[in-house]
């Protein structure tokens, strides 16, 4: 007689096989086996709508058991799993541990600009459906084919119905009650005496040291500053307190003071633009004075004592970057999408270049002046960086004195070392690379070069490594690594810092330095700087 062994399986198996036994027939008869086809023993039992299956309580212990059909009740397991469930309840209630929690978690809020809601419910009303020429059985019309567009980077036309007026704009900001006058402590700081104090330079490991205890601020390192993505971000000079500013996607300029109340937690925005701030920068000479410039067309100067932004520079449009060409900051150069360099004399009455130079390339994206030698303008073009001297620019195809080679794709920034000017720092799409320009031969000769993931895509501001204005050596720029960071390099390629911190779940694509403070400047795409400070 054969004797059949209940399996020693596990949990989901001893289920499956208890409900097997339970929807099959008997198979002894006489005791003698009886094998029964598999249609036949696998009919599935049926059941009334008054029973209800209960679960085995443990599977491990009561093998042997077999499972109960219950009319319409819980099992014992379950009553004792929701009795626990009670108690425990109560017991968490008596010390209080719910509300605990709820204390101990922050509340999120946000520093700088406001959210805003400006959804407005409507209804969309649908044109008229037309029937097509075929269906009304019409011959079809023939037309003449379009001109083919002009290269244009904006549409143009959209542009000069959008853009604002010729001539100074009121410096009113958008964030604070209309007729808003600008706060005072603003007008102090923005015209505040700068204090040229000599600095001996610090070796590279006190300078490593000084980078370590730099680090974002628990209460006040994060505010959005701006609607949109940031394009460009600079540092007032002053040393008293830290003020900065930056410029959006959508044509906005922020100023936001770390220490203050002003406006929105120490931000104002104001509107001098209508398309990307592609370019900022305070004058070495006036520090009361900001210029921005955008690819609108227009390059504007910041005048807090007369609250209003001047207009310097007008085109068309398609303006891309610009510079300060002599010492007092008076003459500028600017490039364009189109591959044109203008020489802009603000001295001059009106709002136009004093000479207008076509360049062999496509697009400028960068320019950077010499910081001792004036006369030389350098030039990142496609994949070629050139360097020109001013003098003797033509009206087109000018002659470069040296040009640095080696990048394989676009080259999205230039800049020479703030101190000498002896060494040229590049950003380009598959590297970052350091080059010789203490003479400026024909083809400047490489010092090194890093590779970088610089693939930003679409969505993100282009990564440019810039220098640390107070030293010749070492440059800042941001990742694409995580987690998110920034990161200082020295000119050999050595790693000296990487700034993290929980914070930072974005990539910072523009820094910057302080020109005279241990701050470190980064912003995102969402419109919000980050501040590292000793």
């Amino acid at each position: 007689m054969m004797v059949s062994e209940e399996p020693n399986l596990p949990n989901t198996f001893v289920k499956l096989y208890y409900m097997l036994q339970e929807m099959k027939p008997a198979n002894t008869e006489s005791g003698v086996p009886v094998l029964h086809s598999a249609k036949e023993g696998c009919k599935p039992k049926k059941f009334t709508p008054d029973e209800v299956l209960v679960p085995n309580p443990s599977f491990k212990e009561n093998q042997g058991m077999k499972r109960k059909i219950q009319p319409g009740s819980l099992s014992i397991y379950e009553l004792e799993r929701l009795e626990n469930i009670r108690q425990n309840q109560v017991f968490l209630s008596s010390i209080k541990l719910l509300e605990a929690k709820q204390d101990l978690k922050p509340e999120k809020t946000q520093r700088g600009l406001k959210r805003q809601n400006n959804k407005v419910a409507w209804t969309e009303i649908l044109p008229p459906r037309t029937k097509s020429l075929r269906i009304q059985k019409k011959e079809a019309e023939r037309l003449p084919l379009p001109p083919e567009p002009h290269r244009i980077y904006y549409e143009v036309e959209r542009i000069e119905r959008a853009r604002k007026p010729e001539g100074p704009i009121s410096m009113e900001p958008i964030n604070m009650e209309e007729d808003s006058s600008l706060p005072p402590e603003l007008l102090k700081l923005w015209t505040e005496d700068l204090i040229q104090e000599e600095k001996e330079e610090l070796g590279l490991g006190e300078y490593r040291s000084t980078l370590k205890s730099m680090e974002l601020s628990e209460i006040g390192g994060v505010a959005k500053v701006v609607k949109s993505r940031i394009f460009s971000v600079a540092f007032h000079p002053c040393s008293s307190r830290l003020l900065m500013a930056a410029g959006d996607k959508l044509g906005g300029v922020g100023l936001w003071n770390l220490d203050s109340d002003m406006g929105d937690e120490g931000v104002l925005l104001f509107e001098p633009h209508v398309q990307p701030v592609a370019c900022m920068a305070f004058s070495r000479s006036h520090p009361t004075d900001l210029l921005t410039l955008s690819y609108d067309g227009t390059l504007r100067s910041t005048d807090v004592e007369k609250a209003v932004f001047d207009e310097v520079y007008r085109i068309k449009d398609g303006l891309r970057t610009f510079d300060f060409l002599s010492h007092d900051c008076s003459t500028l150069v600017t490039g364009d999408w189109y591959g044109d360099v203008a020489i802009v004399d603000r001295r001059t009455p009106g709002t136009s270049h004093e000479s207008l130079h076509s360049l062999d390339t496509k697009t400028v994206r960068c320019v950077h002046v010499h910081p001792v030698q004036k006369q030389y303008i350098m030039v990142a073009e496609n994949s070629i960086v050139s360097i020109y001297d001013a003098r003797c620019l033509k009206a087109s195809s000018t002659e470069p004195v040296s040009q640095l080679y080696g990048h394989s794709k676009s080259i999205s920034s230039a800049y020479f070392s703030p101190g000498t000017g002896n060494r040229v720092v590049t950003t380009c799409l598959d590297n970052i690379r350091i080059y010789d320009t203490s003479e400026l031969t024909s083809r400047a000769p490489l010092l090194t070069s890093i590779q970088q993931n610089l693939y930003t895509g679409r969505w993100l501001s282009k990564l440019q490594a810039t220098w640390d204005p107070k030293r010749d050596d070492c440059f800042v720029v941001g990742s694409m690594q995580r987690p998110r960071r920034v990161q200082v390099f020295h000119e050999s390629g050595q790693l000296q810092h990487s700034f993290q911190d929980p914070e930072i779940t974005t990539v910072l694509s523009v820094t910057a330095f302080h020109p005279t403070r241990n701050a470190l400047l980064g912003g995102n795409a969402s419109g919000r700087l980050y501040v590292f400070t000793d």
